[in-house]
This record gives C-alpha cells, structure tokens and sequence, in this order.
C-alpha cells in the first residue's frame, strides 16, 4: 500500500511536514491527545482531514488545523505480527473454513491500520487461538467480495465447492461471509444442497475484529462449536443472540433475516425461535420440530435469476411491472400487504404476467404471519388471477426459492408444486 493512500492537498502536505505516513503509530495532540495509526483514506474524501485508527480500534477523523503536534511513535515496519504454527491434535475433528470475504475472517494489518483478510489456518490459529482446542481446522479461500457484491453466480460457486466435501472426513463446514446478504446465500444453500450429509455454518460478524465490541472471534468459537457438538445437518447462520456475549444463536438458514444494521443481534428467525442456542458453553435445541424432510443428498444447484422480487406501495406504477414482463422474467415475488394483497391497479398487469406463463407468488410485507388471501375479497381477485399464496414464508427466502425452483424445474406445475413443498423448513 502506498504511504499516503487516500491523502491529496492540504493533508498530504501535513504528513509530509510532520514525517509520518499510512501506518504510523503516531501520538496527535488536539483538543484532546489522542493515540492511534494513520490510516488510508477514500480517495475522494477531502483534504482538510486525517484518520486516526484509535486504540480501540475506533476509526476518528482530525481537522488539521486544529492539530497543534504529532509525534511518530512507530514506523511502517515495526508491529508485525508473526503467527504462530499450528499443531494439528488428531484426537480433535476436523473443520473446513470456506472464507468468501466480509470482516469476520480478518485481522488487523498493522503495517497500514487496515482490517485485512485472514488466509490461512495458522493466521486464523494466531487471530482466535481457542479454535484450536476445539477442533483442526482448514482454510480456503474461494473468493472476496463485500456481501453486497455477492450475486447468483457466487452461490454456485460456493454450492460447488461444498459439494466437492459431501463425502469427506469434516465435522461440518464454515462459511464466512459477510453480514449484508448472508441469509440470501444460506437460503439458496438450504436448497440446492437440502439434505448435506454434514451442518454447514454461516458466520459473519457485525463489528471488525479490531474494534473492541468486535463479535467476530465469539460466533466463529460458537459456530465452531456447534458443528463439533451438535449431531445435526442442515445450513444454519451463527451470530450473537443478543448484545451480551453470553449467548450465540444458530438460525435455521430459510428462517432467518437481518433486522439490524448494526447491532451483534442482527439476526433474527422469523415465526420461530433460533434452532439451536449456544449458552454458557452448553448447546440446547431451542425447537421440538423436525428441521428436515428431505433425508437424501441429491444437489440441484441450477438458478435462474430471472426473477423479481416487487415491494407494493400506495401508488406503485404498474409500468414498473410491465416492464419486468417485457424484459422476460420468469418469476415475480410479490411483497403485499397484509394478508397478501396488491392493490386493483395492478390486476390488469398481473393478468398479462400469468397469460405469458411467468411464475407469481405473494408474501407478505409484514415481519411475522401468514399469507391468507381468502379473507378478503382483493385477495380472492388475486387468487382468480394466478398469485400463488407462499405461506410465511420470508420475501427474500421465497425470492431465492424461486429461482432456484426455476432453475431446475420447466414445467409450470411443477414448479408450482415445489414451491409450496417444504424443503429446508422454509415454511414453518
């Protein structure tokens, strides 16, 4: 990395008269004295700042002017950390880590103050030590992508790469992938792969492991956990139950949803409790339900993406909808209201879209409940006019179903039939 990333103008000029630069470790006086290292900056922000990667591991904008001294503490050289090898104990399971980005396989770079990527099992052996009394674990990277940048594509990636293992020696499997997208990929997983010999876990972490709130090195020590201890199969998502670090929850990958931009309890399962709980170093099933019906392990990891997910509101211009039919969707979810209604200025549309064979289901905008779209008479007109009621389950869940469904199926019944079959307890 370049020693003034980010720095153009007036705040290059400012590290360059004081002789520090991108991963120093520096002592700034201000206002307050703070105590941290320079970190790069976005390279179109402005020239009037620097950041300041603070002890906490808190990122801090400082207006130079108001910056009365800087004192280089350390060089770009100094603080490298060597990682520690692993000792592989062959009385412990085995463990896969399929990393495809996000910020719960990381660790911060101090020659530059950035979160970076952990790559290998001794660098994840050096970041979270514990894992390596729980289990041997193996890392590979496919891919690293933030989670918004994650499309259909990576999901076959990742699909395919799983498979390769079905028929290992491995305890289970974990994914780490970023927090932003995460239940769409554990979702076409749940499909695709319904019936995996062995659990496969999502784990994410909403703060970076630099920060001092950081969940990420608890739900990859719960996740780990859980696919060690638990004799279970399925695609779950790991992350803290709540704000304490008390508590991890394993949500059933089809049930589950983000709910929180920011808080380590982001994830949430809807219309049900998480399955498994992991609470004080014990593990308790938090259901009496049987998870899944499908007991073979047959991959169907076709898609097709060609479907569009449409969120209904007051005023909603049914040319939006013409044009999806005229680009050639195949699949239309809609998001409705309530018990699952769109309003009438929509029916002549929604005609045109079933007499050309497109695929419509209806779930609701609402977190919780049930699709029942006999209980009022729009809903009634939406039945007459092709929708198919998904029950409850979760608009994004249905989405990726559906394309999935798509993907393998051309017969319109049938895909129709299987979109109202249970899977992976997409329906609850």
């Amino acid at each position: 990395m370049h020693e003034y990333t980010g720095y153009t103008g007036q705040s290059l000029q400012f590290l360059k008269s004081n002789e520090v630069a991108v991963g120093n470790s520096v002592k700034i006086i201000a206002d307050l004295t703070f105590f941290g290292i320079i970190m790069p900056r976005y390279e179109h922000s402005d020239d009037k700042h620097i950041v300041l990667k603070l002890n906490s591991g808190y990122n801090v904008g400082l207006e130079i002017e108001k910056i009365k001294q800087v004192e280089k503490l350390t060089t770009v050289e100094k603080n490298i950390e060597e990682n520690e090898k692993v000792e592989k104990n062959p009385n412990l399971p085995k463990i896969l880590l399929l990393s495809t980005g996000g910020t719960i396989a990381s660790k911060v770079d101090y020659r530059t103050g950035a979160v970076t990527p952990i790559l290998t099992a001794d660098e994840l052996n050096s970041s979270v030590p514990e894992l390596a009394e729980m289990a041997n674990i193996d890392t590979q990277v496919l891919f690293s992508e933030y989670s918004e940048n994650i499309i259909p594509d990576h999901w076959i990636e990742i699909s395919n790469k799983l498979v390769e293992y079905s028929n290992s020696d491995y305890a289970g499997i974990l994914i780490a992938h970023g927090t932003d997208t995460m239940h769409y990929t554990s979702s076409f997983l749940s499909f695709a792969l319904a019936g995996f010999p062995i659990p496969i876990a999502l784990v994410g972490s909403q703060r970076s492991s630099d920060r001092a709130s950081s969940d990420a090195a608890l739900n990859l020590i719960g996740a780990t956990k859980f696919l060690v201890e638990c004799k279970t199969k399925g695609i779950y998502v790991v992350m803290h139950n709540d704000e304490s670090d008390e508590t991890i929850a394993c949500h059933l990958g089809t049930r589950v949803r983000k709910n929180h931009t920011s808080k380590r309890s982001a994830f949430k399962t809807v219309g049900e409790n998480p399955a498994y709980l992991i609470f004080k170093e014990k593990i308790l099933k938090n259901t009496t339900k049987d998870f899944f019906t499908s007991k073979e392990f047959n991959p169907k990891i076709n898609l097709d993406s060609k479907v569009a997910l449409v969120k209904y509101y007051p005023g909603y211009d049914p040319n939006l909808l013409e044009k999806i039919i005229e680009m050639g969707y195949r699949g239309i979810i809609f998001e409705g209201t309530g018990l699952g209604h769109v309003g009438k200025t929509m029916y002549d549309t929604v005609k045109k879209a079933q007499s050309k064979g497109i695929f419509l289901g209806m779930t609701s905008q609402c977190i919780d409940g049930r699709i029942s779209m006999t209980v009022y008479e729009s809903g009634r007109d939406l039945l007459d006019l092709g929708i198919i009621p998904l029950e409850n389950m979760i608009p994004e869940v249905a989405l990726v179903k559906a394309m999935w469904a798509l993907g393998n199926l051309k017969e319109t019944n049938d895909i129709k039939e299987i979109m109202l079959c249970n899977i992976a307890s997409e329906i609850s």
